[in-house]
């Protein structure tokens, strides 16, 4: 074996074990948005998470060297844009639709990266990876079901288009960002974060809704005065995407040491960490067979991007 496909095979088993550790710490805290969600809203929990995040960023720049000024601004801004709305989807979803559910739409991602890749870059796909897209908007089908696809059902749908948001956030990472540090990304994308959320406390104080009780009012809820367990959840929420090198940035934990379409494996991952929390629920068969679908579509994407690489 070369010193190249040695160091090749060394960053993959790297990016393996990033990953594991990522769904982990990410699984089990995403179960918890709806704690959170049960005394406040959407808006104050990106504004507190990205604060708490700042913070931070800020004690650890100096004794860890950061780099945290973007190379090119307006890529950056767009990348974390384009990011920033699928969580604001993702998170706003996961109060009001079941776990596993929310989790299957937004791990379609990989699915999304291909077909990006294909008809907007011009990348060629070959057979495996054009079943596993069957596969994934198969298993799509099923774990909506029959009247999300009917269009009667539009919150089922937020998590399948935060899914495509997220995978334009992973291209715009490796076809725009590509100078940018992992912390740039980081930073970027929690300060978009922090000021939507910023914007929508300020909209709900000018313009406040009926609020319902609990987790019926996590999007229309504007600032209140929460709980520690509110603070306590947010900063875990915070925390672990610092470690876990961001939920939401492909990049930081193992761009650099796999390809877009093989890191996509994490999401199928942590789908199935995030369904831990999820059994109670009650999900139908052909949900959970929808799961599976999308999971084997991910890991075939990811698997064979490593075969066509080696």
């Amino acid at each position: 074996m070369s010193v190249t496909e040695r160091a090749s095979g060394d960053r993959t088993l790297a990016a393996a074990g990033l990953i594991l550790v990522y769904a982990m710490v990410i699984g089990f805290t995403d179960n918890y948005v709806r704690v959170i969600a049960a005394e406040a809203g959407l808006w104050q929990f990106h504004l507190t998470r990205s604060l708490m995040a700042a913070v931070l960023l800020g004690v650890a720049a100096v004794p860890l060297g950061l780099r945290l000024r973007p190379v090119r601004w307006r890529a950056v801004v767009a990348r974390s844009a384009i990011h920033g709305i699928a969580m604001v989807i993702y998170f706003g979803a996961l109060a009001f639709l079941d776990v596993a559910l929310v989790a299957a739409g937004l791990f379609t991602a990989p699915i999304w990266v291909l077909l990006i890749s294909r008809f907007v870059y011009g990348h060629a796909i070959g057979p495996v990876r054009i079943i596993a897209v069957i596969l994934g908007f198969a298993g799509v089908v099923l774990v909506l079901g029959p009247e999300a696809m009917a269009g009667a059902s539009l919150p089922a749908m937020l998590p399948v288009l935060a899914g495509a948001m997220y995978a334009m956030g992973n291209i715009a990472t490796r076809e725009w960002c590509a100078e940018e540090s992992a912390e740039t990304l980081l930073a970027g994308f929690f300060a978009v974060l922090g000021v939507i959320g910023a914007v929508g406390l300020v909209v709900l104080w000018v313009l406040p809704l009926p609020v319902p009780d609990g987790t019926d009012g996590f999007l229309q809820r504007g600032a209140v005065w929460p709980s520690t367990t509110f603070y306590f959840w947010t900063f875990v929420q915070a925390a672990g995407v610092a470690f876990g090198g961001g939920h939401d940035d492909p990049r930081l934990s193992d761009h650099r040491c796999v390809e877009g379409e093989r890191a996509g494996i994490r999401d199928p991952a942590g789908l199935g960490l995030l369904d831990l929390g999820a059994v109670g629920d009650g999900l139908a068969p052909l949900a959970v067979l929808g799961m599976v679908l999308i999971v084997a579509a991910g890991s075939m994407i990811a698997l064979r991007a490593k075969a066509v690489e080696g």
